[in-house]
């Protein structure tokens, strides 16, 4: 007979619950060990394309694979145990059609245990946000700046500074919403037009560079660790580890080349132990 833990995971209804309420956290994570300290702090685990930029170096988040996810998706299962944990669909792997999504979409749930994932797109995704909440799939949207697109926007802008701009952005939350979307990430975009939306669609919101007038906030672990060497000007630094952690780096190679690492008297003894 299995014995099961006494600590319930989050699930998407949980956070769509959370509408107006307390505000939900939410950070990245890509791996067990980082998973693991997140998942004390947050309610919602993120593991984002991002990973294309933070672990493999790429510019952009459009090379990064389903199998690249799905990975990394499994690693953060099992280094969490109570927050929702939410896998991004990259890019070219929900787009040409609602099948394909569906069977993305179901591949990253069963072969990662997630329990939801996330796509970019308004108007032009709410057909296959309905398709999949529709087949027991959550789906978590992303609106604003949708960084799968910059190949078609030209660059990392801020969307919606003028008010004139507003009304595709606000019709693509209003569409989510509609489709069955739990919540909705919001990147950056200008304070009035995060706080329009939020007020506007009965979701939650999760802003990034988007203004404290979101539902919640999710951040890059890498960005606002001060691990990456390029972050956006929205993000606050909640800690400058990079340094530390080169000087550590530093430190060991220095004990190896002048012979000071230890010695065997300080090896682990298996017998011992």
């Amino acid at each position: 007979m299995s014995i099961q833990s006494s600590i319930k995971r989050k699930t998407a209804p949980d956070i769509r619950a959370r509408k107006r309420g307390e505000p939900i956290v939410m950070l990245t994570s890509y791996h067990a060990h980082t998973a693991a300290l997140v998942d004390r702090h947050c309610d919602v685990i993120l593991v984002g394309d991002s990973l294309g930029n933070v672990m493999h170096g790429f510019e952009t988040t459009v090379p990064v694979t389903l199998d690249m996810m799905i990975l990394q998706g499994a690693a953060v299962m099992r280094g969490s145990r109570q927050a929702l944990v939410v896998v991004d669909m990259p890019f070219g792997s929900y787009e040409a059609s609602r099948e394909q999504a569906f069977n993305a979409a179901v591949r990253i749930m069963k072969e990662t245990q997630c329990g939801a994932v996330k796509l970019e797109g308004g108007v032009r995704m709410a057909e296959t946000i309905a398709f999949l909440s529709g087949r027991g799939i959550p789906v978590m949207g992303h609106i604003g700046l949708t960084p799968q697109s910059i190949n078609t926007l030209g660059s990392f802008r801020a969307q919606g500074r003028n008010e004139a701009d507003w009304g595709p952005i606000v019709d693509d939350a209003k569409a989510v919403a509609e489709a069955g979307a739990f919540s909705v990430v919001v990147e950056a975009v200008a304070e009035p037009l995060a706080r329009k939306i939020t007020e506007t669609i009965a979701i939650p919101t999760i802003g990034i560079g988007a203004s404290g007038a979101c539902d919640g906030q999710v951040l890059v672990l890498e960005d606002m660790l001060g691990l990456s060497p390029r972050t956006p000007k929205f993000v606050r630094r909640y800690g400058n580890l990079g340094p530390a952690i080169e000087a550590a780096i530093e430190s060991y190679a220095a004990d190896v080349r002048s012979r000071a690492f230890p010695g065997p008297e300080h090896v682990y003894d298996m017998k011992k132990n």
